[in-house]
């Protein structure tokens, strides 16, 4: 994909233009405004359905700026290789600075029972719900991602809601190990290095074995050596899990 310093140019270029990313708000409440930016096809062809990535940032992107959480994979998605061979949508809503995806303490190591949907995840589904209402969006290929704080909303987002997504891909994150069974019927491919000093490595893998011990079959990438890092080698490496994301495709429910 590129070095470090080629992956920040290309962010700083287009984190603000209009004409890569569409800038919006959703208001799910009265105290809530959600930022959020949009990539769209290159080119949208008549009577095509095409494939949505909800993007969930980390810790270091919260804010207002709708801006900061266009880093990593939502840059790496609008270059024009990845456009040509990934042709989607990109939802990247921005989390305010003083809330989360989802409930409890980022480095806790054990798991923690599912709380109460936070605010900013209640606007993400109606945003999801708006943009699949309005956009030749493909239903059966919606993918869930996220990193770090991110890791941890797209598990606890999975887990409500299983049967909206064609696939997930939590990169160094956690969940509630209790609900893992809701996950047995969905594509997951999970990853963490295991020298993460920020999110213990323990989160990931007690997710991927309750998930199995229910009689899931997810998959796991644990990056020997890597600290919380582990996106960059996830979305861009040599084995990118990007390939695998988007040759997933939700069943078709037979007919009764």
């Amino acid at each position: 994909m590129g070095s470090s310093h080629e992956i920040t140019k290309l962010y700083e270029a287009k984190r603000f233009n209009s004409t890569i990313f569409d800038a919006s708000n959703v208001a799910e409440s009265q105290t809530l405004s959600l930022p959020y930016r949009l990539l769209k096809p290159a080119r949208i062809e008549p009577n095509k359905l095409y494939p949505l990535v909800l993007f969930l940032h980390g810790a270091g992107e919260r804010g207002t700026d709708n801006g900061k959480q266009l880093k990593y994979l939502p840059t790496w998605l609008a270059s024009d290789e990845n456009r040509r061979t990934y042709p989607c949508f990109v939802i990247a809503p921005q989390c305010p600075a003083d809330q989360q995806w989802s409930s409890g303490a980022l480095s806790d190591s054990t798991s923690q029972p599912l709380g109460e949907m936070t605010e900013p995840t209640r606007a993400v589904i109606a945003l999801l719900d708006n943009l699949v209402g309005h956009n030749p969006i493909d239903p059966a290929r919606i993918y869930l991602t996220g990193l770090s704080m991110g890791g941890y909303g797209s598990w606890d987002l999975a887990v409500r809601m299983p049967e909206r997504f064609a696939a997930l891909v939590p990169i160094c994150g956690g969940g509630d190990e209790a609900r893992a069974r809701r996950l047995v019927g969905l594509p997951i491919w999970a990853w963490h290095g295991d020298e993460d000093q920020a999110v213990p490595v323990e989160r990931s893998r007690r997710m991927i074995a309750a998930i199995t011990a229910a009689g899931g079959s997810p998959r796991y990438s644990e990056l020997k050596g890597v600290g919380h890092d582990s996106w960059t080698p996830a979305y861009t490496g040599p084995d990118s899990v990007l390939p695998w994301m988007f040759a997933q495709v939700k069943a078709t429910p037979v007919a009764k």
